[in-house]
């Protein structure tokens, strides 16, 4: 049986709250900068910064592209929104999303913050059943948007659509093999869990209860197996759910993803605002965005600090030169990333207090 003992929940409770402390900014600030700079050292041509533009133009293109990555932020806000069946306020919903990206952005793979979400609903008094299913059913629509577009951008543009310069005769390079395996991760446990929320959840659970067995999961036996049951309870609520509550997440999640990846397209126009932005250019840089996020999600590294800003150049090489490149990625890093670092040092104490203060009162 899972062990739900008060000290045990106390101790999971514990490690939840350190992994979003906001002293854990400090690595991948750290990380970020250093690779910045040396990319500035290495690579930044002074000719070709003195070449950009900074007119009204690169500007409003700057301010597009917050403004997008703030669209979605909304998006994501009103996924949380619906999910909780309209029990989250807009407000609520835009404070939550906002520590789950903290908590993505300080943690080394996409999965840090699925403890996360789980934690959080469950302080908001969402049941854990219905909290399993609130984050599982995230992590699906999430997880298949990226497996069916993937063979779609691949039909569309070839193996042109993660890196340039790929030739269709050339072999699979060390990035596209890479991307390969994310896929094939991603279409395992997103299909995986589909599988089990909307289907059989009964096989699920044996399998998890299986898997829980497992020697050298012997620390996380309760967890996996609470985890089984709650699949199978939240399964059936889910599916006698609308065809309305479905379609609203599918096009919330598909709009946000787009528009996290339009933010990169956004930035490489403000700096050259010369490059090629033909439809066949903007499915390419939408393409380029999945790859390089999809690579970047499970960087050892929190939040991907120091990959993606090495990486961003490789992959938007055809728009945008070397030197100019690592102001683009600063840019990106800046609007896309930075700012859930402030806003979660900002927020989550604050979140910490009231969950402190809940905590003393149910005590008394």
């Amino acid at each position: 049986m899972a062990d739900n003992s008060p000290q045990n929940t106390n101790t999971q409770q514990e490690k939840v709250l350190d992994s979003i402390r906001p002293t854990k900014i400090i690595l991948p600030v750290i990380i970020g900068l250093a690779v910045i700079y040396f990319l500035v050292k290495s690579q930044l041509n002074l000719e070709e910064l003195k070449g950009i533009a900074w007119s009204g133009t690169a500007f409003l293109w700057l301010s597009i592209s917050v403004t997008v990555y703030f669209a979605r932020h909304l998006l994501y806000s009103y996924r949380l929104r619906v999910l909780s069946e309209g029990d989250f306020s807009w407000v609520k919903s835009i404070e939550l999303v906002t520590i789950l990206e903290f908590a993505s952005a300080v943690s080394p793979t996409n999965f840090g913050g699925s403890a996360v979400a789980f934690f959080l609903l469950i302080q908001e008094n969402i049941s854990a059943a219905r909290a399993t299913a609130i984050v599982i059913y995230t992590i699906i629509v999430d997880t298949l948007f990226f497996v069916f577009s993937f063979p779609i951008l691949y039909v569309l543009l070839g193996r042109n659509f993660f890196l340039p310069a790929v030739s269709p005769d050339s072999s699979w390079d060390g990035m596209g093999i890479t991307l390969v395996i994310v896929w094939g991760i991603m279409s395992f446990y997103g299909l995986l869990l589909m599988y089990g929320l909307f289907f059989q959840p009964k096989h699920i659970k044996r399998f998890l209860t299986w898997v829980s067995k497992w020697p050298f999961l012997k620390k996380s036996k309760g967890r996996i197996e609470k985890a089984a049951e709650d699949i199978e309870v939240s399964s059936l609520h889910i599916r006698n759910l609308s065809w309305g509550f479905h379609s609203k997440l599918f096009f919330a999640t598909l709009l946000a993803w787009i528009l996290r990846f339009f933010t990169v397209t956004a930035i490489l126009i403000a700096l050259n605002p010369s490059m090629a932005q033909s439809l066949y250019d903007h499915i390419i840089l939408l393409g380029r965005g999945e790859a390089l996020y999809a690579v970047t999600a499970y960087s050892p590294t929190p939040g991907g600090s120091g990959v993606a800003e090495i990486i961003f150049g490789q992959f938007y090489s055809e728009y945008i030169s070397p030197g100019i490149a690592v102001i683009a990625a600063l840019l990106w890093r800046v609007i896309t990333y930075y700012p859930y670092l402030i806003l979660g040092v900002i927020i989550i104490p604050n979140w910490i207090r009231k969950l402190i203060n809940k905590r003393r009162i149910k005590a008394t």
